[in-house]
């Protein structure tokens, strides 16, 4: 309960604004769920997760100002909660204070304009109620990605449900224990599922409406060792034959390039370098960057659909729409990025759309469901009776190099993933015991 814990003592904190006061608890649960304890552990604080904290909020697009009043909370709470003064983050303090005040012109210690948050919190449904609009408008504050925003926000709707009332402010734990048990023992969800229900209803009640939760009981789904689906080379090749157009091209490269879905979706021209033959993945799983190669075999679709993005792109200026989402920083310091065709998805939407956030009317990459879909598709016409999923592919890639010969380290960098452990999950190789040591129902009557 640390987090609570803070969040006692920086109310009654006489050294703190009242802007820090009403931030910092705020900007210490969103640097919470980057810690494997989460908020009921004492968080870890070090130089190394700091700067990790404020490299994610840059790149989910959080300004200077924003990212030093973040680091300020976090150096209060290793003062108030751990009672230390290491590690020493004042440096980076100072420059970010040094880049914020060019950013917004006046001293930091000025709370935010009403512009600047009206600007952060984006567009939202006037429709919805009022507190669901303002959990969008913290969230977007916070920088969450859009996911997790649809996630919490579904979650407190079917909360709302469970409990029969849209005045939430008069529930508490027992009503929050009392629907987290339902989860597990009537609808049996996953327990990262009820993690995540529990998670955006704690974010709801402590941070949207600043209720102080005691201890939630609830029944717990214990987690699951599942074996996770993976294809043999001779299913890859029947479900290639099913595939055509953007959707085998699609497969091509999460296959053969370890690619995740979303990175897949997200890929930009820019990023494609045929000379050198491989493919730079840029903001992967926990904002990290990393080099895979290009798969001989995808080249020459790969070209025709760069060639198609192009021709959208052309289309998209010539009527005044080639605006493409950038992170905030690239955003500022590349206004006119929007003009390259280098910046645009390879896969993009056939229509555009409005951004639901800022606004703005352009042409996002292609919808997630489309390629899962048409995967689901190819599993039935192939004969193959395994729920896959494009992660599914990805457990392939790895699976499949290791069989050939390749090294575990080398799959790891080009997976992306930090520790090789994580890397062994995805390597599924089947046992050997076959040729040395048989089933006892396969030697019976050899006696």
């Amino acid at each position: 309960m640390s987090v609570l814990k803070f969040e006692e003592k920086v109310l009654s904190h006489s050294g703190l604004s009242e802007n820090d006061r009403t931030w910092f608890p705020r900007w210490i649960r969103r640097y919470a769920l980057a810690q494997r304890g989460g908020v009921d552990d004492d968080l870890s604080v070090n130089r190394h997760s700091v700067l990790s904290f404020s490299r994610t909020l840059l790149a989910s697009g959080a300004p200077a100002w924003q990212r030093w009043q973040a680091v300020r909370a976090v150096e209060c709470y290793r003062d108030l909660i751990l009672a230390r003064s290491e590690p020493d983050l004042s440096d980076v303090v100072l420059t970010l204070a040094q880049l914020g005040k060019r950013e917004r012109n006046i001293e930091l210690d000025a709370p935010p304009t009403e512009e600047e948050l009206a600007k952060l919190r984006g567009k939202v449904n006037r429709n919805e109620p009022i507190l669901i609009q303002r959990m969008r408008g913290d969230m977007r504050v916070l920088h969450y990605a859009m996911a997790t925003e649809r996630a919490y926000v579904r979650w407190v709707k079917r909360f709302s449900y469970h409990v029969g009332s849209q005045d939430l402010q008069s529930f508490g734990e027992l009503d929050i224990g009392s629907f987290l048990t339902s989860l597990a023992v009537e609808n049996k969800v996953a327990a990262s599922t009820q993690s995540q229900a529990q998670s955006g209803l704690m974010f709801f009640y402590q941070c949207v409406l600043g209720k102080r939760l005691g201890v939630i009981i609830s029944t717990r789904v214990r987690p699951s060792e599942s074996i996770p689906v993976w294809f043999s080379r001779g299913e890859i090749e029947r479900l290639l034959e099913q595939l055509v157009g953007v959707h085998r091209l699609m497969f091509l490269l999460i296959y053969g390039a370890g690619l995740r879905h979303k990175e897949c979706r997200r890929l930009r021209i820019k990023d494609v370098c045929f000379d050198e033959g491989h493919i730079i993945v840029r903001d992967g799983k926990g904002n990290k960057d990393r080099i895979t190669f290009l798969p001989e075999q995808a080249i020459p679709e790969l070209r025709q659909q760069i060639e198609v993005a192009k021709r959208f792109h052309r289309l998209d200026v010539e009527e005044g729409f080639a605006q493409v989402y950038l992170p905030h920083a690239l955003a500022k310091k590349y206004p006119n990025a929007c003009q390259d065709a280098a910046w645009k998805w390879v896969f993009p939407s056939r229509q555009r759309n409005r951004d639901k956030r800022s606004g703005t009317v352009w042409r996002h990459h292609i919808a997630e469901e489309q390629f899962a879909v048409a995967l689901k598709v190819a599993l039935r016409h192939a004969k193959i009776d395994k729920n896959g999923v494009p992660h599914s592919l990805r457990h392939s890639f790895a699976t499949h190099l290791v069989e050939s010969g390749t090294d575990i380290q080398t799959v790891q960098k080009l997976m992306g993933h930090k520790d090789v452990e994580t890397t062994m999950r995805y390597v599924h190789i089947r046992p050997t015991l076959g040729k040395t040591v048989k089933s006892p129902v396969d030697t019976l009557g050899d006696s």
